[in-house]
């Protein structure tokens, strides 16, 4: 369908880190990543809000920014498409290929913590209505949101992707798996390149091949990660009048001036 989508082999894992702003992506396309994905966490924490807190307009007006600025494929994270209707997630589809993106995610969480995942059929109608306003060469990744949710009901996490992919999505997503037997299930339930969301705890990339997976994410991670660092560095700086941090002040100069060029 698309070169991104080529991109995505069972086996051979797609690592897709999550950029947070132009200069993070061109340092990481930089490294030598082959795709990326905006980070709804990241987007907000560079605006000094909570996640879930970003507009469409500001989502989007971020997406296309970065998809403008690097040589790569970048999906957007686009959380539930700013819609609950599938009408209004293909309007937001829509807006996002016009944008230059190489495909979005559409997430089946509500965002109201009452009532926190859309009914299975209407969520598969959400999904439907975004592989139809995709068109041909723009990648849909269903997700289904149970495990972020406090929902660890993985059969019905697994039958919804199911229904995602009956759906029409190209490829299929439920952060929060823990373990090699839950992703290994997944796998093997479906028809379609599954993403795994990296964490601490999860299994090695070299285990995440072994078990098929056929797409690594890192969602905010890597954004947290800069904001440690920059905690670390003010801390010192504070408590110890020190400036130990020079050294990753280095390594962060080099990255940008081989990626800016």
């Amino acid at each position: 369908m698309s070169s991104f989508l080529d991109l995505h082999v069972p086996g051979r894992p797609l690592l897709m880190p999550n950029p947070w702003d132009i200069g993070s992506a061109r340092v990481l396309a930089g490294l030598g990543f082959r795709a990326l994905a905006t980070t709804s966490s990241g987007l907000a924490a560079t605006l000094g809000r909570f996640d879930m807190s970003v507009t469409r307009d500001e989502a989007l007006s971020h997406a296309a920014a970065i998809a403008s600025a690097v040589d790569v494929p970048v999906s957007a994270d686009l959380e539930k498409c700013f819609a609950d209707d599938p009408a209004g997630v293909a309007e937001t589809v829509a807006l996002a290929r016009a944008a230059g993106l190489a495909g979005c995610s559409v997430e089946d969480a509500t965002g109201d913590a009452a009532d926190p995942i859309f009914d299975a059929e209407l969520a598969a109608e959400r999904v439907a209505a975004a592989v139809e306003a995709a068109g041909e060469g723009f990648v849909i990744t269903a997700r289904a949101e149970n495990l972020l949710w406090d929902r660890p009901d993985l059969d019905d996490t697994i039958r919804r992707l199911q229904l995602f992919q009956e759906a029409g999505a190209h490829a299929l997503y439920a952060p929060g798996l823990a373990t090699a037997e839950q992703i290994r299930a997944v796998v093997s339930s479906v028809d379609r390149p599954v993403n795994v969301l990296v964490h601490a705890a999860a299994p090695p990339v070299s285990e995440l091949a072994e078990l098929g997976v056929a797409r690594v994410s890192v969602g905010g991670a890597f954004a947290f990660a800069a904001f440690g660092a920059l905690v670390e560095a003010g801390r010192e700086l504070l408590e110890q009048g020190t400036y130990g941090y020079a050294d990753r002040t280095k390594l962060g100069r080099q990255a940008i001036d081989t990626a800016f060029r």
